[in-house]
């Protein structure tokens, strides 16, 4: 194969072996062509001017004062695509996306849950928001290695390849759901933490957890990324001891345990549903917000070393997330509680013992464990806070990049953090301080109402955005083996995606306006509770069209900019044929 260069008049070639991005080192409007990776870059702007002017060495308190200051730029005003650092390796990466995520949804949420389906309707619930994850997370991984030098990633995909207005829309809602993931989180630690009968004021508990967030991310992507791998470490190793106590005690294993042999007891009695269809669909919002961070292994595509490498090695780990991390914990936790348990967030006299997995050791004898997953779920709960404070950020970014929000907020220090955009987002989480009032179950129910639904808005989003990039590339003459790394779905698994999406949507509303337990009758405050996210979208959508004047509801195929931070694969035999510069 012969590539034809005439498509790519900003890139040049070079075979250089000095490459210190592993494939992706960027030179005047040029790219390099990596003898490992073989990966073109289109049209970038960093420069490569020669070795830098040596700086004076400052004292600790003054140096870490100076990394706040703007990074160098030809123009200072304004941030670069490619000026945040690249500190995430393979190793983080795949904890990332073993781990990052799981705190609120899976380990606390599912409780409620649970006492409205039952554990047959809980497992079928989260099987099918199961295979609409793995779809998704396979699109976004082709699209993560395309476009992977693009701040925000698949949150621009849309304004690249769909529309501007749906690109906005989708910008501000996931921007949205992250900010208020960080408060969300905050007040469940405060609630994890009545686990113990503290005599504390919970605030106190809110001010350590987040001084402790900010703190780790005054390190940037590499405190974010080290912090995620200890806690995603923490969190496997608890699932893993979880799994295997809970098959022990399920079996009878327990020696002089209160119940002895369990197996299916509470599938029989109470029952495998608690309200039938109805209680399956109330699922799917829940397992959509327990899979929400899933998508992060993507969204850090611009600081990882190599995405190349990085993302299709994660994006395959994710199959052993959903059926051990998910899956399996779940149906233990089927077998332990049953639905009817008055301990369960949801249900009546709901207390401390909130989180299923603590109900399900703690009610079967064991005295000692019990504290043991709660600490791990409170640093679960941590580790999410952490991951907010990381992505709502450089979403932030993203947006004011692409001139959607305040210039003010495209601002990246010299160890490349986007610090304006930090501090709106901890000025947000201020909310968290709602922990110590009688109303945070109320507070949490409500951030919990945009989270959840409009995870389902992003997943659609990721799925559409590969659909057209797909169709650009045919209709523009581009080959698929431009492409690093395939979806091993393929172009037709976004549909079926996209179609679970949809499907989730409609059982979604039907739950909103009709919810369980309410006999049939509507209710507006349940309603809003539980698909706030789409009149958010929306009036983004509508209110980008009214303002900007732009009626287009898709860019034609042929006038998508494909090349547009693209990076593109070259196959051997075309660098073979291709004599470089």
């Amino acid at each position: 194969m012969v590539l034809d260069t005439s498509r790519y008049s900003n890139i040049s070639y070079s075979n250089s072996k000095d490459s210190k991005n592993d494939g992706f080192e960027v030179k005047d409007i040029s790219a390099t062509v990596s003898p490992e990776t073989n990966v073109i870059t289109a049209s970038s702007s960093a420069s490569n001017e020669g070795p830098a002017t040596p700086q004076p060495q400052l004292g600790v308190v003054a140096s870490f004062l100076d990394s706040f200051k703007r990074k160098e730029h030809d123009d200072s005003t304004a941030g670069d695509e490619n000026d945040l650092n690249k500190a995430i390796r393979s190793r983080h990466l795949i904890m990332i996306s073993l781990g990052t995520g799981i705190g609120t949804g899976l380990l606390v949420g599912t409780g409620s849950v649970l006492s409205q389906s039952g554990p047959l309707g809980l497992i079928i619930g989260y099987i099918v928001s199961s295979l609409m994850v793995f779809l998704i997370i396979q699109a976004a991984g082709e699209l993560g290695i395309v476009y992977s030098n693009v701040v925000g990633n698949f949150t621009r995909y849309p304004t690249i390849l769909v529309d501007p207005a749906f690109g906005f829309a989708i910008s501000f809602l996931y921007t949205i759901q992250w900010m208020i993931v960080l408060p969300l989180q905050l007040v469940t630690a405060a609630m994890t933490i009545q686990f113990w009968n503290v005599g504390v004021n919970l605030d106190v508990f809110v001010l350590a957890s987040f001084v402790v967030v900010v703190l780790i991310n005054l390190g940037g992507a590499r405190g974010y990324v080290e912090a995620e791998f200890f806690c995603n470490l923490c969190k496997i190793v608890m699932l893993t001891g979880f799994v295997i106590l809970g098959i022990i005690i399920t079996a009878g294993g327990i020696p002089n345990g209160p119940d002895g042999y369990i197996g299916g007891k509470y599938w029989r009695n109470p029952g495998l549903f608690a309200n039938g269809f109805k209680g399956v669909c109330s699922v799917f919002c829940y397992a959509a917000f327990s899979y929400g961070g899933v998508e992060t292994l993507v969204l850090s595509a611009a600081e990882q070393k190599n995405p190349l490498k990085s993302i299709p090695s994660a994006t395959k780990k994710v199959m052993y997330r959903i059926l051990f991390i998910y899956l399996l914990s779940l149906i233990i936790v089927c077998f332990l509680v049953p639905y009817t348990s008055p301990d369960l967030m949801g249900s009546s006299g709901s207390g401390s013992h909130s989180s299923p997995f603590v109900i399900a050791i703690a009610s079967h004898g064991v005295s000692v464990v019990p504290h043991l997953i709660n600490a791990v779920i409170l640093i679960s709960v941590l580790s999410v806070a952490n991951s907010a404070l990381y992505v709502a950020p450089r979403l932030l970014l993203s947006l004011a990049q692409g001139g959607s929000a305040p210039k003010f907020l495209n601002y990246i220090d010299k160890r490349g953090r986007p610090t304006t955009c930090t501090l709106v987002v901890v000025l947000f989480g201020m909310i968290g301080f709602v922990a110590a009032s009688d109303k945070r179950e109320v507070v949490f129910t409500w951030l919990l109402s945009i989270s959840g639904l409009g995870q389902i808005f992003i997943w659609i989003s990721i799925c559409v955005s590969h659909i057209r990039f797909r169709d650009a590339m045919r209709v523009q003459g581009h080959p698929l083996t431009e492409i690093a790394y395939k979806a091993q779905t393929g172009y037709w698994g976004s549909y079926v995606a996209i179609a679970l999406a949809l499907f989730v949507l409609v059982c979604q509303f039907w739950v909103a306006i009709a919810p369980v337990g309410a006999h049939g009758k509507l209710d507006a405050t349940n309603f809003f509770q539980n698909y706030l996210a789409f009149p958010v979208v929306l009036c983004a959508y509508l209110g980008f069209k009214v303002y900007y004047k732009q009626w287009q509801l898709l860019i034609p195929a042929d006038k998508i900019e494909l090349d547009n931070n693209r990076n593109v694969y070259v196959p051997e035999e075309a660098l073979e044929d291709k004599p470089l510069e």
